[in-house]
């Protein structure tokens, strides 16, 4: 019998690690989106930078860390008590939100951008933690369900905290709000990682080494040396490649493509969000618990098709009559093409869902146990290479005159390719 989502929940097993990720993600995105909008609208002139320039230069900087400190991150990981580790880092992460703090009072942006930076490094440290400690805590029947479950309450947490972040930040005394709610979603982070119990499996004879390039190549090359495991890692790491290329672009395809206004990108968001966690969840009843490949070339599938298909929906659009002006959301949904463009973003995220999460799984149950959150660190340093070459390969076609609903029909059809290469995991 597999286990549900709601027994996992009811377990204190799982439930502290729970909560513990879904608010660092709630509270790491809605830092970066209060700064990013803080940036654009307010403090970027007065260090004399474009907010273009500054924003670009703030995603850069949280991504930077997955290069430079998952191979210690993943050492590190593997040699001491994951629990232990995961209490301290979430302490960190109070001592960090309170600099923050000081940031957004003061309105300086060298402090914020060294939190981000910071935050970045809290991220890459806690990552291999959170995936390595799940098969210590869960068995092998239950994976696919706590693994659906992380990454469904990652997506909601990411899309809660990106919205609030922007809300609250340029509202009155929107700069105390924000600081008094990161402060306190670390804090309560802290609290809930009390409760997560101790792993046995951990190697203290593991010996740590400092060459950051040397062991990061090492990292790969012990994946690479694995087909089934390193098929994993590029495929969750196309996964994000895809995610990061969407997220990045809605804006711009609701604003340029759609003539729609920041409503309908919201929604979109939205959308995308709900439709990931609803994949992820669908994962524990499609495969029954167990842990394999069956369905992954179907969900890479999927959004090959849907993407073809949200493309050629987009580019039947109609405009309203005046061209100046933007489709606000509740026009946008009584329209036929509205309706199909929802049905599609929604079906792509859910696609996406149903892909990653037993890649995850499998990730986890393949890997040698010793050596376990050293994949996934591993894993995580191409993940964060993949979306550094989806933003190069997009500002690429973008220049060279493709528009942003052509970006989508090549990683469509590249997609396809991707599709038939997870077919050796099944």
């Amino acid at each position: 019998m597999p286990t549900t989502q709601l027994q996992l929940l009811k377990t204190r097993r799982f439930l502290p690690l729970f909560i513990t990720q879904f608010l660092g993600a709630f509270n790491d995105n809605a830092f970066k989106n209060a700064l990013v909008i803080l940036i654009t609208f307010r403090l970027a002139e007065s260090v004399g930078f474009s907010p273009q320039i500054l924003v670009t230069l703030a995603a850069g900087i949280f991504i930077l860390p997955f290069f430079l400190f998952s191979a210690l991150a993943g050492q590190l990981a593997d040699k001491y008590e994951k629990s232990f580790l995961i209490k301290i880092i979430k302490s960190v992460e109070i001592f960090l939100m309170v600099i923050a703090a000081a940031g957004f009072y003061w309105q300086n942006v060298p402090l914020l951008i060294f939190v981000l930076f910071a935050l970045g490094t809290h991220s890459t440290f806690f990552g291999p933690l959170k995936y390595a400690i799940l098969p210590d805590h869960l068995q092998e029947n239950e994976l696919i369900a706590g693994n659906g479950l992380i990454e469904a309450g990652t997506f909601i947490a990411i899309l809660l905290g990106t919205i609030i972040g922007g809300v609250f930040i340029l509202s009155t005394y929107g700069e105390y709000t924000i600081s008094a709610l990161i402060i306190s979603l670390a804090i309560c982070g802290w609290l809930s990682s009390q409760f997560i119990p101790k792993t046995q499996r951990y190697n203290p004879s593991l010996p740590i080494s400092y060459h950051i390039f040397k062991e990061t190549f090492q990292l790969i090359g012990y994946a690479r040396a694995r087909q089934d495991i390193y098929a994993c890692v590029l495929g969750i790491s196309w996964f994000w490649l895809v995610g990061a290329t969407f997220l990045a672009e809605l804006p711009v395809f609701a604003k340029n493509i759609l003539h729609a206004n920041d409503h309908v990108v919201t929604f979109f968001l939205t959308l995308f969000s709900i439709g990931l966690a609803l994949g992820s969840l669908l994962c524990n009843k499609l495969l029954k618990g167990k842990v394999h490949a069956a369905y992954v070339p179907f969900g890479a599938l999927g959004i090959t098709l849907f993407t073809l298909d949200l493309y050629f929906t987009a580019g039947q659009t109609v405009t309203v009559a005046n061209n100046s002006m933007l489709i606000p959301l509740l026009t946008f949904l009584t329209t036929w093409q509205g309706w199909h463009i929802t049905v599609d973003l929604l079906l792509i995220a859910a696609c996406g869902g149903i892909y990653t999460v037993p890649l995850y799984a499998i990730l986890q149950q393949r890997s040698e146990k010793d050596h376990r959150a050293r994949v996934i660190a591993s894993n995580n340093i191409m993940n964060a290479l993949f979306m550094v070459g989806a933003a190069i390969a997009t500002v690429c076609m973008l220049k060279a005159g493709l528009t942003v609903n052509h970006v989508f029909l090549v990683t469509a059809i590249a997609n396809g390719f991707v599709a038939v290469y997870l077919y050796k995991l099944v």
